[in-house]
């Protein structure tokens, strides 16, 4: 009779377990039904968010580059105007020279004055023109820019309306899933989450439909049918590894 009274009670306790899974899981498939509605929306904005960064992080690299060039023409430039003020100190000295040696070595220095105004005219014209395709850049990427941050708000502001929508419902169902989670043991939570993972419609938990697995839709066996109608024990499917349940479980 003790023995009888404990198989019982082993049994309903099973069914209370399968009772739980099976409520855990309709509450968890309305939350992924939530999340298909936001659709990629989160992950486009966030790829959005990333490329307008990455954006404005090439136009400050463009623009310390820039700089540098900028910083070059204006030093090149000092250097021709101390190369044209030592050009006439040195024509100057020429209307005071005694001899034609000294004459010749003031025009030697004037001739190497004016190499180093042509180098660094050279230089100049060659870093104007490094200058100007990287402020062409800038503006191009300051085009880019403006563009996604035009199609990131649209995208913002679809998402805040879904999220509005659906926020108060999420927040009841995750609360729901939280309470629901507490009253299954730790193994057998563990096992549901990591069944959960392996599918991407997140089912771990399904019934018998048409004779056939709910979840991978290959046939289930008559005697395994009944064994889950008689609730007595976990029945997992041979060909997907869900848990198998009956249907009438959440009218418990």
């Amino acid at each position: 009779m003790i023995k009888t009274k404990e198989v019982r009670q082993e049994v309903s306790n099973i069914e209370e377990k399968l009772h739980n899974l099976y409520l855990l899981q309709l509450i968890d498939s309305k939350l992924d039904q939530l999340q298909v509605l936001k659709g990629e929306l989160p992950m486009e904005v966030k790829d959005l968010e990333d490329e307008v960064a990455g954006l404005r992080l090439r136009i400050e690299k463009n623009q310390e580059e820039a700089k540098k060039y900028e910083d070059a023409i204006a030093h090149r430039r000092n250097s021709i105007k101390d190369a044209e003020a030592l050009i006439k100190k040195y024509q100057k000295q020429q209307n005071n020279v005694k001899n034609n040696r000294e004459y010749e070595a003031l025009n030697k220095e004037i001739e190497l004055q004016r190499l180093e105004i042509q180098l660094h005219e050279k230089k100049i014209k060659e870093a104007s023109e490094q200058l100007a395709q990287l402020q062409a850049l800038e503006q191009s990427i300051k085009k880019a820019i403006k563009e996604k941050e035009k199609h990131l708000a649209l995208k913002q502001e679809e998402l805040q309306h879904i999220l509005a929508e659906t926020e108060e419902e999420e927040k009841v169902l995750r609360k729901k899933s939280a309470e629901q989670s507490a009253k299954l043991e730790p193994r057998l939570l563990q096992a549901y989450q990591r069944i959960r993972k392996t599918y991407r419609n997140g089912l771990a938990v399904v019934t018998i439909k048409r004779d056939a697995c709910g979840g991978c839709f290959n046939a289930i066996p008559p005697q395994t049918q009944l064994e889950v109608r008689q609730r007595k024990k976990i029945i997992i499917c041979e060909h997907c590894g869900r848990i198998l349940v009956d249907e009438g479980l959440d009218k418990k």
